[in-house]
């Protein structure tokens, strides 16, 4: 039967409960679907939780706790104990009582448990602590002997083991670390050494040999001169040969002219690489190898080398060298060269004949009784490490699984998140959404996608430590942050950092913002353009004012420069600025027109105008909110997050606390700085109400309360009078 699960909505998804033991053993079980998991992995640093329990459950050592590790760390700690009860509320010491005393490790754990305590002075403690563990687990790392199965130098008994230890490690690039952290031998490194330096005394002692050594002990400088211009020995009798095939190719075989001219336009250097390029002297049609003259200077060293060691000795002593005699000579030390191209064991080498041949007797053998004696102990060091795993569950188990099978912590605002690192405080805010970052652009490439406003800080202490940060901006506004601003960081732990904001990722906070965000645009373009213009009125003023002097001064003690001629207005730029006057004109009645032709309903047409204008903006922020999750803020940190953990609007006013006043405060308005202003809001009624009362003048509805001759006319005409004279008929 499966078991149970209980599930609540948060962060706009189905999240799992996990609260009670028999949850924890359907957890270790696999009963729960991954694919209702929040996260898959984490990192096992940058978060706010102990590294030490994460590298315990970390069983492959690759920085990440993965699922299935998550799952195999609480499968073993609710077999580990009477009841997985235990685990749910997270005590800091572990009750030696809870321990199942029918599983065999278990039994061995509480056996270990007594004698840590028994060694730390506790003998008569009911519980364990994680305080106690490390203790005891820091003190038996740092013992000689601590069945990890590596050998230091340190836990040599004697100076020649000690000696022949370090020696080996030179040899070994990658070794293997003791639990103290120091490098040290294993067996299988030590069975690696030895082979490879059994298998270079061999190849030393086939060296040896008459028909290898050739020339006594001169044969390896021999050797070396021979092969240090053997290829360009062959590439001069091969052009030698082209030579005596065609004397036409004679020049080409001896280089051409321009690769002199190229040489010739530089500082010459004797060791140049582009004369060496060139042959070993100047070739002719068989002609032999020159050894003492008209050799190439960049060559001149080995030539000389190659007549000591390999000619002389060889052939006796000669100013040149034919083709035939330059094969024997190759021929002589084939075996040689043979033998140095089969070398074994060269990663020893360093180490000498003698050394290798003494660390391959008797301190072999004691090298291997000090690793079994090492190894030993390793049920020991399992059941000490096994115990301050299980007392580390004990204590965080419960905190991890509901900060990675489900975000909790997070969305109760109960505590903080794992990831959350500290509050940073920037712009009379308080942000507590903050994550660890290693690497500022890197993150900053993939958090965008979270569609969260982003401010990307640089920290540093007063022990000069350093790190950085980013912080989510989920309220308030965002017209006072720049790159450079500075703010104060508080860590987990309460210690104070400065903030250096050093890169924003720029994303909507909330609709009621994206209402401005156009004025806002209008304004600073206007500025913007104000700026400019005067910027540009500024110089051009100074460059007059610069031509006027330097005319004023060439023109010293001569005739007065006559003024310059006044400039006159262009007709077509007047007629043109009459134009373009008359048509905002005729667009301004218009729409002034057609707004009070809208009569009571004008406050909706002002509505109306400010959503045309501010929709759009609003729209989008809409959308952007509506997107808003932790998913790539967190995989941008190493994580596996399993679901769109939104952060909505209500959510993200919880993480960033605007500054308000406290309850109670007494707040004194009057500001005896500041600047007088104008009462544009009166005069923006004024003017409403004029224009209300001109609108209703003009239809007619103040014609009852006017005047006769303000009125439209709508009363009766006055009789007119009989003209005089007139006669009734």
């Amino acid at each position: 039967m499966s078991h149970p699960w209980k599930f609540s909505r948060a962060g706009g998804f189905d999240q799992v409960r996990i609260a009670t033991g028999a949850d924890l053993v359907a957890l270790g079980e696999g009963q729960l679907d991954q694919k209702l998991w929040v996260a898959l992995a984490c990192p096992t640093t940058g978060i706010e939780f102990d590294e030490r329990t994460l590298k315990l459950i970390d069983t492959d050592g690759d920085g990440r706790v993965r699922a299935p590790e998550l799952i195999a760390a609480v499968k073993w700690a609710c077999e580990r104990l009477k009841s997985p009860d235990a685990l749910v509320a997270g005590a800091p010491a572990l009750a030696l009582a809870d321990l199942d005393e029918t599983d065999e490790e278990a039994k061995l754990l509480k056996a270990t448990a007594r004698t840590v305590l028994s060694a730390l002075g506790k003998a008569d403690a009911k519980a364990i602590s994680v305080a106690d563990a490390s203790e005891a687990s820091k003190a038996f790392d740092a013992e000689p002997f601590n069945g990890d199965g590596v050998l230091p130098a340190a836990s040599a008994p004697d100076e020649a083991l000690k000696k022949a230890i370090e020696d080996i490690l030179s040899t070994i690039a990658d070794a293997a670390k003791d639990r103290s952290g120091a490098p040290g031998l294993t067996a299988a490194s030590l069975a690696a050494f030895v082979k490879d330096a059994e298998a270079h005394l061999a190849w030393l002692a086939e060296g040896d040999a008459p028909a290898v050594s050739g020339l006594g002990p001169a044969t390896p400088a021999a050797h070396a001169a021979l092969i240090a211009v053997k290829t360009k020995v062959t590439d001069y009798f091969a052009r030698a040969k082209v030579a005596a095939y065609d004397a036409r190719a004679l020049a080409a075989v001896n280089g051409e002219e321009k690769q002199y001219l190229e040489l010739a336009a530089k500082d010459l250097d004797v060791s140049a690489a582009e004369l060496e390029k060139l042959p070993l002297c100047q070739v002719g049609a068989d002609r032999p190898l020159s050894l003492d003259k008209g050799v190439n200077p960049a060559w001149a060293a080995r030539v000389a080398a190659l007549r000591e060691h390999v000619v002389r000795p060889i052939l006796g002593d000669r100013s040149a060298l034919t083709e035939a005699e330059w094969n024997t000579c190759v021929a002589k030390l084939a075996a040689h060269d043979a033998w140095v191209a089969a070398k074994q064991g060269a990663g020893v080498e360093k180490l000498g004949r003698e050394r290798l041949a003494a660390l391959v007797g008797a301190p072999r053998s004691g090298l291997e009784a000090l690793i079994a004696k090492d190894d030993e102990r390793a049920a020991e060091s399992k059941a000490l490490e096994s115990l301050e795993k299980l007392v580390r569950l004990h204590r965080d188990l419960m905190t991890l699984v509901n900060n990675f099978v489900s975000f909790r912590d997070f969305y109760s605002r109960k505590a903080p998140a794992v990831f959350q690192v500290g509050t940073l405080y920037l712009d009379q805010r308080a942000c507590e959404l903050c994550v660890a970052v290693s690497d500022a652009g890197k993150h900053a490439s993939m958090a965008p996608l979270a569609s969260t406003y982003l401010v990307y800080c640089d920290l540093k202490n007063a022990k000069g430590e350093t790190k950085q940060i980013a912080a989510a901006m989920t309220a308030g506004d965002v017209d006072n942050l720049m790159v450079g601003r500075n703010g104060i960081f508080y860590d987990r732990k309460g210690a104070d950092w400065d903030a250096t904001v050093v890169r924003l990722v720029e994303n909507p906070i909330s609709v009621q913002q994206a209402f401005w965000t156009p004025y806002k645009k209008v304004l600073r373009m206007v500025e913007e353009r104000i700026a400019t213009r005067a910027s540009a009125e500024s110089a051009a003023q100074d460059a007059s004012l610069t031509t006027g002097v330097d005319a004023a001064s060439a023109t010293a003690g001569g005739a007065a420069a006559a003024p310059p001629a006044p400039r006159g207005f262009d007709v077509g730029t007047v007629a043109a600025l009459g134009v373009a006057v008359g048509g905002i004109t005729a667009a301004l009645g218009a729409l002034l027109q057609a707004f009070f032709g809208l009569g009571i309903w004008m406050p909706l047409g002002v509505v109306g105008l400010l959503l045309c204008i501010s929709a759009p903006s609003m729209a989008v922020a809409w959308l952007k909110l509506r997107k808003r999750n932790l998913g790539p803020i967190l995989d941008a940190n190493g994580w596996a997050v399993n679901a769109q953990a939104v952060v909505n609007v209500p959510l993200g006013a919880s993480l960033t606390k605007v500054a308000v006043l406290p309850p109670g405060a007494q707040r004194d308005l009057s500001d005896p700085f500041a600047e007088k202003r104008r009462p544009w809001g009166l005069y923006l009624v004024l003017l409403a109400l004029l224009g209300a009362a001109l609108f209703a003048h003009q239809r007619g509805w103040l014609d009852a309360w006017l005047p006769p001759e303000l009125d439209h006319g709508t009363g009766a005409a006055p009789a007119a009078e009989p003209a005089a004279g007139a006669t009734s008929g």
